[in-house]
């Protein structure tokens, strides 16, 4: 009998996106005819703003429909200098500037460019899943930096800079954070950035979710004094505009690493959609009267759910600073993260993310979004509620 073709090995190795299989899960129940509250998925469920949505069909309309430059159309790109020159104040030129359609691409390609086989990349944990997978596809060696609860997610510098070795390559960075919710304050990115420099590493800052903060002031790791440098800074328009599906983010690099980081992202998508990118245009320069309405209802919404989960037994919550996540420490009610998963899904007709999903520093939690309407977070809590006594 003939032997198929094998597999390669990295290939083998991935693992579906475990958040994804959730929600395969709860619509399947929901098949069923069970009622099923969704708090397992990081999209916004508000509508793209009307002024962006008209920017992309006039640019339909206007021929904007073929390919353009790797790097993005240089109008875009501009504008993307502007905004985050103004908005980080530090001058950004137009050829730092990598157009991609979403962020995941600007990430994976960057880390392509400065990952070789053996190279260390210290990431956080729990911490958005894609960028492990992305250093083990790359062959580095993946080093996690532990995201403290006591310290509102943030880290310890001394337990930080034990991680730093003469192979540490790239740190990545998240803030405000998926899945905690947690922001890193200025002294531990000044501190990060003098071990940056020291030990001659880059930095990868994904900022996407730096337009969604309640407390405090967004402190982005560009910003501080040179460490543009050695940073790539991620950042994209599915959250801020609820362009989830539009697919449209960009990176902002060392002039020297944007040729190299573009060339591989030419071979793998040759462009990103151009009218999306003229509607990119429009969400950045256009009213921003959207994003506060969105960020003032998310801020409803946080405090609304920490207070009815610190009010669950075996739940402990701490406010998250930014993002639209809380990530309670959910050792209390006896069971494991993927088994209170399981639990709420089937008892409460509740879809939670377990902690474990984003890192195994992740134990003992469990993510929940709060990317839905209040009457939902109201009935989910019911729900959990009275599930949970009956244990």
């Amino acid at each position: 009998m003939a032997q198929k073709p094998r597999i390669a090995e990295r290939a083998k190795a991935r693992e579906t996106a475990s958040i994804l299989d959730i929600l395969a899960r709860a619509k399947a129940l929901e098949a069923e005819g069970r009622r099923m509250i969704h708090l397992e998925i990081g999209e916004p469920d508000f509508d793209t703003p009307a002024n962006i949505r008209q920017a992309a069909m006039r640019a339909l309309e206007n021929g904007y429909t073929h390919y353009g430059p790797s790097a993005g159309l240089p109008e875009v790109r501009q504008t993307i200098a502007g905004f985050v020159s103004q908005s980080r104040g530090v001058p950004v030129e137009r050829d730092q500037v990598l157009v991609t359609p979403g962020a995941k691409p600007a990430i994976f390609f960057s880390l392509f460019a400065l990952v070789d086989p053996g190279d260390e990349v210290i990431y956080p944990n729990p911490g958005f899943p894609a960028y492990k997978e992305t250093i083990d596809v790359l062959g580095g060696v993946g080093v996690p930096m532990r995201l403290e609860e006591e310290r509102g997610f943030s880290v310890d510098l001394e337990r930080f800079a034990s991680l730093v070795s003469k192979k540490t390559k790239v740190c990545i960075l998240n803030s405000p954070q998926n899945p905690t919710g947690g922001m890193l304050p200025r002294d531990v990115l000044e501190g990060i950035a003098a071990l940056a420099e020291r030990h001659n590493f880059y930095v990868l800052s994904d900022e996407i979710y730096s337009r969604i903060v309640y407390d405090g002031s967004f402190e982005s790791f560009y910003s501080i004094p040179g460490a543009a440098e050695r940073t790539i800074l991620v950042d994209g328009f599915s959250k801020t505009y609820a362009m989830t599906g539009w697919r449209l983010g960009y990176a902002v690099m060392p002039k020297a690493l944007t040729p190299v980081v573009t060339r591989l992202f030419s071979n793998a998508n040759s462009c990103t959609c151009s009218f999306i990118q003229m509607a990119g245009i429009e969400a950045l320069t256009g009213p921003q009267e959207s994003v506060r309405e969105m960020v003032a209802e998310f801020h409803a919404r946080r405090d609304l759910l920490v207070e009815g989960l610190n009010r669950l037994p075996g739940f402990r919550c701490h406010k998250p600073a930014g993002a639209f996540y809380v990530f309670p420490n959910t050792a209390g009610t006896g069971m494991t993260s993927t088994d209170l998963q399981r639990f709420l899904m089937e008892k409460a007709g509740v879809a939670v993310v377990a902690g474990p999903s984003f890192g195994e520093y992740g134990e003992g939690f469990t993510r929940l979004s709060y990317a839905n309407s209040r009457d939902n977070i109201r009935a989910a809590l019911e729900s959990m509620a009275s599930a949970l006594e009956k244990v």
